[in-house]
């Protein structure tokens, strides 16, 4: 298999992503561009990402998502080994005045 490489098409769909103004259009983007298993895929690994964030162990957030240890533990490796896109991201949500932080 040969390995991913961003490109002009990939640019062109962060570009999009990136032009979108609110939830509700991301909502409809999304909806548009993705099947509702991998809206559901990319909502679990979020999830998960904010409860390792927040200092939660494999077995915790495993528990209260219903997902496997496994599961978490992938995410959980992009997390900590990835290239900084979760924390950038959970970073920036922190300095959102909506957000909350569970514990």
């Amino acid at each position: 298999m040969e390995p991913f490489k961003f490109n002009k098409k990939t640019d062109s769909l962060f570009t999009a992503i990136l032009s979108l103004k609110s939830v509700k259009e991301c909502e409809a983007f999304f909806r548009d561009l993705c099947t509702i298993e991998e809206l559901r895929g990319m909502s679990e690994r979020w999830a998960i990402v904010a409860l390792l964030d927040q200092g939660l162990s494999y077995r915790e957030i495993a528990a209260e998502l219903k997902v496997s240890t496994t599961t978490v533990s992938r995410v959980a490796n992009w997390f900590y080994n990835g290239l900084g896109g979760y924390r950038s991201a959970i970073d920036r949500q922190h300095h959102q005045p909506s957000f909350k932080k569970r514990r």
